[in-house]
């Protein structure tokens, strides 16, 4: 794939945008270590998280630029030059914004561009002559391995469309469920990448459908092998079983953040196997760190109390993943022992952290806003009455964000209550436990009466011989009509 570098001079303005951008703050509030952050990870996710932050952090966009080209000579994909570029420029752009011009932050090699290049096309070549040269052949195995082979070339080159249709072009030609499963993985690791949270579901459960397929398989060759090797073939086959489960696991977890489903996700982050399960995704995709708040963050916006200590804190699995982000674990405790304050301060002071994710960055502000909404309302919970000056103290405010808060809580109906402006009391709404006795005595009486009703109604009919006839032999639920009397309330 060519890739012709340009002066930046003459790209198309799209540094204008219609909508101004979002701008995430790094200063001694929300401190952030850029190469510490991105020493994590490896490979392309590198380049895509650093163009992400410098679209985000003005004042870390310089340093992102160097780091990702760098990265960018470690790979084979020329056309990110543009793009990080294009996007620092966008940056400079932005009103208020003193930055130096990319091209005196960074030298662009041509002649890596060019050789990239020109590598790139004759590997391409060659790759598609081994596909005809097998089609022709109408050898099965080599024409899938063909197809996998370019689709992992187009994915190295940036083409992720082209690198699609190989992969799933190779389903027809697999043979095995493990075939299938290695297809069903690879294209969900490029559907992590491009953020295609929606088609991630279908191959998750394609993939589980071969991992059944292929431990039954293996179940029956288990049966005719020798004791012995049975034995450490299937311990072998149970731990890549549970390895492939954890990245099935993750994936699901991950579409279910992408799309706004914090309660799966967290079921889906809090269930995940050792890191370890993860293998060449711990890097490559995500971090052991991003679990742990992807997790955390997705439970306490969603999970109750009792959930957050059983599938949080008593999880061991889940603790290892806390120990890479000891604030996460500040952040729980914090909220388990009603210390609200402390865990809004955390969440703001580390709102740069959860921003700069590729992943959670659309919905750190709407998982703020549920975990705060669920304070509120386990604060409130014990009291018939408080003052929101109190609740102001616990929770940072002034008594007006107070009210405001609760008030807006109370319409959205999660708290049962009343505020009494005056006097700036917050009251739950009390329940007439006699009147509410009397409404049922009353209700019960009145079906009561419905009931003798109907029943002395059926007794004259009875009595009146008035039967409905019905065809012979027909039933209804099982009683012929002409023992159905006619019934009116």
């Amino acid at each position: 794939m060519d890739v012709e570098m340009v002066d930046q001079t003459e790209l198309p303005s799209s540094s204008t945008t219609k909508k101004k951008p979002r701008i995430v703050l790094v200063d001694d509030s929300h401190p952030f270590e850029l190469e510490s952050y991105i020493s994590s990870y490896s490979g392309r996710t590198v380049v895509d998280r650093l163009t992400h932050i410098m679209g985000l952090c003005p004042p870390l966009a310089p340093q992102a630029l160097q780091l990702a080209v760098q990265e960018i000579h470690k790979m084979r994909d020329p056309s990110m030059y543009q793009t990080v570029i294009s996007t620092y420029d966008q940056t400079c752009a932005l009103p208020d914004t003193q930055l130096p011009a990319a091209l005196d932050v960074v030298q662009i090699n041509q002649n890596w561009v060019e050789e990239m290049n020109a590598k790139n096309q004759a590997e391409r070549m060659k790759l598609e002559v081994e596909l005809k040269t097998y089609t022709n052949n109408m050898i099965k195995e080599s024409i899938r391995m063909a197809h996998r082979d370019l689709g992992d070339f187009y994915r190295n080159v940036g083409d992720a469309s082209t690198s699609m249709k190989h992969y799933t072009k190779s389903r027809e030609f697999c043979t095995t469920s493990q075939h299938v499963l290695d297809m069903c993985l690879s294209v969900l690791e490029l559907l992590i990448e491009q953020k295609n949270y929606s088609h991630i579901a279908t191959y998750v459960f394609k993939a589980d459908a071969a991992l059944d397929t292929a431990s039954g398989n293996n179940g029956k060759e288990k049966e005719a092998a020798p004791s012995q090797p049975t034995t450490a073939t299937t311990a072998k086959k149970s731990v890549d079983r549970e390895r492939i489960q954890t990245k099935l696991d993750f994936a699901t977890a991950l579409s279910h953040l992408g799309t706004g489903n914090y309660e799966k996700a967290a079921i889906s982050f809090l269930k995940l196997g050792p890191v370890s399960g993860l293998g060449d995704w711990v890097g490559k995709l995500v971090s052991a760190s991003d679990i742990a708040i992807y997790g955390t963050l997705c439970a306490l916006a969603s999970l109750s109390r009792g959930g957050i200590k059983a599938q949080v804190l008593d999880n061991d699995n889940f603790g290892v993943y806390i120990e890479n982000e000891p604030y996460v674990r500040e952040i729980i405790e914090a909220y388990m022992g009603n210390r609200f304050k402390t865990v809004l301060e955390l969440l703001e002071r580390y709102s740069t952290r959860h921003s700069i994710d590729i992943h959670l960055t659309s919905h750190v502000q709407d998982l703020t806003t549920l975990i705060r909404n669920r304070a509120i309302v386990l604060y409130f919970q014990p009291f018939a009455t408080i003052k929101l000056e109190r609740m102001s103290a616990a929770f940072g405010w002034t008594v007006e964000e107070v009210e405001k808060q609760v008030v807006g809580l109370i319409q959205s109906g999660e708290i049962q209550g009343r505020v009494d402006s005056q006097n700036k009391i917050l009251k739950a709404k009390q329940t007439d436990s006699r009147a509410a006795l009397f409404a049922k005595a009353l209700q019960a009486g009145q079906d009561m009466q419905s009931a003798n009703r109907k029943l002395l109604l059926r007794m004259r009919l009875q009595q009146a011989d008035l039967v409905v006839k019905a065809p012979k032999g027909y039933r209804m639920d099982g009683v012929h009509p002409s023992e159905m009397l006619l019934q009116a309330d």
